[in-house]
């Protein structure tokens, strides 16, 4: 089974036009462009481009995964709760004729949309070139392989895989994450100890392994 990707609450919030829109909600990813383009043009799309980029799992009931509900006032019968207002697929408050309701699956249900898991925790490591000397600060996912760390760190080294991977002089597992290698998270400490973390960023070093393996 294909392992799924993740994503920074930051990769997340640059996906925020009609073009190009994502929202995370209930530790998931989705890619909602194909449901702006379907309903181009239509005043639903508002409350939903209004939070373009954004985490919109207070729109939800945790338990049951769907939207909030509350009883309405005015009809004493159980509505979906849209402070924002009504979006698509969320039906009307009164019964209505020229309302579908034959879409199937409503979006905020249909795994079509799904794009990958929002990371519980990012975090923040430099990678240094010991050939180069380069170094880059990157944020990555702390479920993430290192693996899948250097696929993020390709786009400043395409030969990224052609070097070996160590931190403080022992090789790193890169079927593993970075606290299964030992980098330990201790934002907690730090603030604790009212330090700055940006002063203490994890390294990993890059050592040349004389071959130009490239993806």
């Amino acid at each position: 089974m294909r392992r799924p990707k993740y994503f920074t609450p930051t990769e997340v919030s640059l996906h925020n036009t009609l073009d190009d829109l994502w929202v995370s909600y209930l530790g998931k990813v989705y890619d909602l462009t194909p449901l702006v383009h379907e309903f181009k043009g239509d005043v639903l799309l508002k409350p939903i481009i209004e939070c373009a980029g954004k985490d919109i799992s207070h729109w939800f009931d945790p338990k049951k995964k769907d939207i909030l509900t509350r009883i309405d006032p005015l009809t004493g019968c159980l509505k979906y709760y849209t402070p924002r207002g009504r979006f698509v697929h969320v039906p009307p408050p009164c019964p209505r004729t020229d309302w579908a309701n034959d879409f199937g699956r409503p979006w905020w249900r249909d795994s079509r949309f799904e794009a990958g898991l929002l990371s519980a925790k990012t975090r923040w490591i430099r990678i240094i070139n010991t050939l180069t000397s380069e170094e880059q600060k990157l944020e990555v996912c702390s479920e993430e392989t290192l693996d899948e760390i250097l696929q993020r760190y390709l786009r400043y080294n395409s030969h990224a895989a052609s070097y070996t991977w160590k931190h403080n002089h022992v090789n790193l597992d890169m079927t593993k994450t970075l606290c299964e290698n030992g980098f330990f998270d201790e934002d907690e400490e730090f603030y604790k100890c009212r330090m700055d973390r940006e002063l203490y960023t994890e390294s990993i070093c890059l050592h040349f392994n004389d071959d130009l393996t490239e993806f």
